[in-house]
């Protein structure tokens, strides 16, 4: 057999299967040469399999009030808007409040307000800034905020010079050209298509620098780029509600180099350091948020490099603790605070959404030479160069790297920041209208169904920030991009291949557990990938649902009757249950001897309908192209002693005894 071949066969038994009652079910592959006797004379086609007879849910909290509905309140002006109560972005962060406690509980670092609208004046805090003065706040949680601060002094002291310029590349370029290297092999078109700028190419980072600013265009040039639309649709997502400046006057935390002498900032930031703590908290990271608010919508536009976008998001988020400027839980604040911005932002839009994702689509199809959704999606993850210094070099390249930089961080684990055990293992909630989030990058769910994918995929509650009434703190975007990680309900999915993108093929890599069943739909491809353990089944009606794991289905019944079952498992694709297919193909897709083999574990029952055969009869009961493996033992509906003849294609049975 060559090292790759592949073998694509239609089962040819499938009449016989039906006719004679076949099936399949419980687990092994040894020869069978006796049958206990059976009174059934009937047709023996097992039943669907059952799964739950439910789908499962995600409603947003109740009580509590929505950021996509109150996001508008996250201001600093007006006196109506700065308590947590009456403020969205203190609100969304009010996970902090398990580790800090600020010296007021109002919007008031450098904010002097006028009563107005029938609510009080608001006046300055006499909060200074600095750690340890009597106007500062309290540590709730000492182990957690030790670790915080202790993490910057540790990276700051082993900085290296390729990341002292890396983070002051992050800290003084705008944030959207920084970010956009994140569409890795495409960025140059992506530039180009957007007319990005930027006047900051390079700095000796260990020596002082003047404060320089970016005398670059950001986002792009929204009036005469060929992506004009495109821009101003990522710039919505910088709404000028958007601003992290209430919740940093909100929480009133300082700065990691304020909080200890041992943090060394990168010297070529020396000079853009603040030098009013009073109105320079660190507590959410500005920077930060400002790249998720970029990379969002970018991902929107361009889900093909979802993952690989907000990995990018992430690594700005660390770049600015590695420059000494912020600290974890400032960066894990700004991550936060901007998905339930931009979630707002793109519910709240009255830009034609589906129109702008087609113009980035187009464009880049037309520019990279690409025919199709497919093909762009393959050459946005392909490599176009090995030279690190390359504007299209392709920093994200590693799915299994990126998913570990970014989970490590998502949670804190990465940084040395503990659980909270209080808030440990509460209920999953998924926040009003973060679904929104992922429109196109599952775009053949149901909007409800987007929210279970969020629900499944979320972090567990007891992580620094992870504990805020609606669930942003949760929400693991790198997971739910690749699809559901628990059927807790019975999931039916329709893939309709004309409308294209992901509508047409797509790939879940989350290890999906639960005990509901998995019915497949519609005309597209989807490949499972992760290690399995789902137990309610699997239905296949339509299209075609690959397996590209050991374990992709489960381990409960498998039932074919429409569209393609392909196998190209790494090794043997292993049904649990039964395995029943009345009509449909099974593909098999052999990467080497005994790879992509379909194993059906355990029995083959045949019972008769309107025909006796008699003592001595032979009969063939399957026929393929190509037969691999044994059933574990194989019964006859009132004979108790059968012989079985395997060949190459088929297997016949010899009724011995009654």
């Amino acid at each position: 057999m060559q090292a790759v071949q592949a073998f694509r066969h239609r089962v040819l038994a499938l009449a016989v299967l039906a006719a004679l009652g076949i099936a399949a079910c419980g687990g092994g592959s040894s020869d069978s040469d006796s049958a206990s006797s059976s009174s059934s004379s009937s047709v023996t086609v097992p039943a669907e399999p059952a799964g739950l007879g439910y789908a499962d849910t995600a409603a947003a909290p109740e009580g509590v009030l929505a950021y996509v509905d109150t996001g508008v309140t996250n201001q600093r002006n007006d006196p109506c808007m700065v308590t947590l109560g009456t403020n969205a972005g203190a609100r969304v962060l009010q996970g902090f409040l398990d580790i800090w406690t600020p010296s007021s509980l109002k919007v008031d670092a450098g904010v002097t307000l006028a009563a107005a609208n029938g609510c009080d004046a608001v006046t300055a805090s006499t909060w200074t800034g600095i750690p340890g003065d009597a106007t500062d706040g309290s540590v709730k949680n000492s182990s957690i905020h030790t670790a915080n601060i202790d993490y910057v002094k540790t990276v700051t002291q082993n900085r290296t010079t390729a990341q002292a310029l890396a983070v002051y590349l992050d800290d003084r370029r705008s944030k959207g050209y920084s970010v956009s290297d994140g569409m890795g092999p495409l960025t140059s078109l992506w530039r180009t298509g957007t007319g990005q700028t930027t006047t900051i190419v390079s700095v000796d980072p260990e020596a002082a620098t003047t404060k320089v600013d970016d005398g670059g265009n950001n986002l792009g040039d929204n009036t005469s780029s060929a992506l004009a639309q495109a821009v101003t649709f990522i710039d919505s997502g910088n709404i000028s509600d958007g601003s992290t400046e209430p919740p940093k006057r909100f929480y009133k935390y300082g700065r990691p180099w304020r909080w200890s002498g041992d943090v060394v900032v990168v010297p070529a930031l020396e000079s853009a350091k603040s030098s009013t703590p009073a109105t320079d908290g660190g507590f959410p990271s500005g920077h930060t948020a400002e790249a998720w608010r970029d990379v969002l919508p970018m991902a929107y536009l361009f889900p093909q490099r979802f993952q690989e976008l907000i990995t990018r998001a992430m690594e700005m988020g660390e770049n600015r603790i590695i420059a000494g400027m912020h600290s974890p839980l400032d960066v894990m604040g700004g991550r936060v605070h901007a998905t339930a911005v931009v979630a707002y932002g793109l519910t709240k839009t009255s830009m034609d959404k589906a129109a702008t994702y087609q113009l980035v689509q187009d464009y880049l199809m037309a520019q990279s030479g690409a025919k199709d959704f497919a093909e762009l999606n393959e050459k946005a993850h392909t490599a176009v160069t090995t030279d690190t210094s390359d504007v299209d070099y392709d920093r994200f390249s590693d799915r299994a790297a990126n998913k570990a930089y970014f989970e490590q961080r998502l949670t804190g684990a990465g940084y040395g920041l503990g659980k909270i055990a209080a808030n440990e293992g509460k209920s999953a909630t998924v926040p009003k209208g973060a679904e929104v989030l992922l429109e196109t990058r599952l775009p053949y769910l149901t909007a409800a169904q987007r929210r279970i994918v969020l629900k499944t995929t979320l972090i567990d509650s007891g992580y620094p920030l992870a504990n805020d009434e609606e669930g942003w703190g949760r929400l693991n975007l790198f997971a739910a991009a690749d699809g559901y990680a628990a059927f807790n309900g019975d999931v039916a999915v329709t893939m309709d291949a004309s409308l294209g993108g992901f509508n047409a093929k797509d790939s879940w890599r989350n290890d999906i557990s639960g005990a509901g069943k998995l019915s497949k739909l519609g005309s597209g491809v989807l490949r499972l990938i992760g290690d399995n353990s789902y137990s309610g089944g699997t239905i296949l009606s339509a299209g075609t649902l690959a397996a590209d794991s050991d374990t992709a289905l489960g381990t409960g019944d498998v039932f074919v009757k429409g569209g393609v079952l392909e196998s190209a498992a790494p090794g043997t694709l292993s049904i649990g249950g039964a395995y029943t297919q009345t009509t449909g193909s099974l593909s098999l897709v052999l990467s080497g001897a005994g790879k992509g083999v379909l194993k059906v574990g355990g029995s083959l029952a045949v019972s008769f309908s309107g025909y006796t055969p008699a003592v001595g009869d032979t009969l063939t009961v399957l026929t393929t192209n190509k037969l691999a493996g044994r059933f574990a033992s194989v019964t006859v509906a009132g004979f108790s002693k059968v012989t079985t003849t395997y060949t190459a294609t088929g297997l016949q049975i010899r009724l011995d005894a009654i």
